[in-house]
């Protein structure tokens, strides 16, 4: 497995991946989206065997980086591939000087919160009918060891 930064010929993949992944009530990202982020903030992609089996998207330009999205293609699933996404997203947001990430996360998507516990993610709090579907979701935030 490789992981590296997403550059513009990634999108189309990314796109298609996300598609795949996410469902409407889940905010899929756009194509322009993707390509606006891939220019403007910090996407690392996992490959294997020259195929993107996962990205990760992280929102750079705030106070507070932002985890916006994570996604595995279905076929990659439990070979650590979110793991490593995560790994190494939090080390480069850590080495970029940011001191909390947050994101939110369906609170019924169990395996993805105990991954991020697992990471030093806790939940601040619940936010009530966060998605479309009007499932709540967890504000979850990291914070940089002094």
């Amino acid at each position: 497995m490789t992981i590296r930064k997403a550059n513009a010929s990634d999108v189309s993949n990314l796109h298609a991946l996300e598609r795949e992944i996410f469902t409407p009530e889940n905010f899929p990202l756009s194509r322009a989206s993707l390509s606006y982020h891939v220019k403007n903030n910090l996407i690392y992609v996992a490959e294997i065997e020259g195929k993107i089996a996962g990205y990760i998207l992280a929102l750079v330009k705030r106070r507070h980086a932002k985890l916006y999205s994570l996604g595995v293609n279905s076929l990659y699933r439990g070979q650590n591939v979110a793991s490593k996404l995560l790994e190494t997203i939090i080390f480069e947001l850590l080495h970029m000087g940011f001191k909390q990430i947050f994101l939110e996360v369906r609170t019924d998507n169990e395996t993805a919160i105990a991954l991020y516990k697992k990471f030093g993610f806790n939940v601040k709090k619940t936010l009530e009918a966060f998605y479309l579907d009007k499932r709540d979701a967890y504000l979850m935030e990291f914070k940089a060891k002094e």
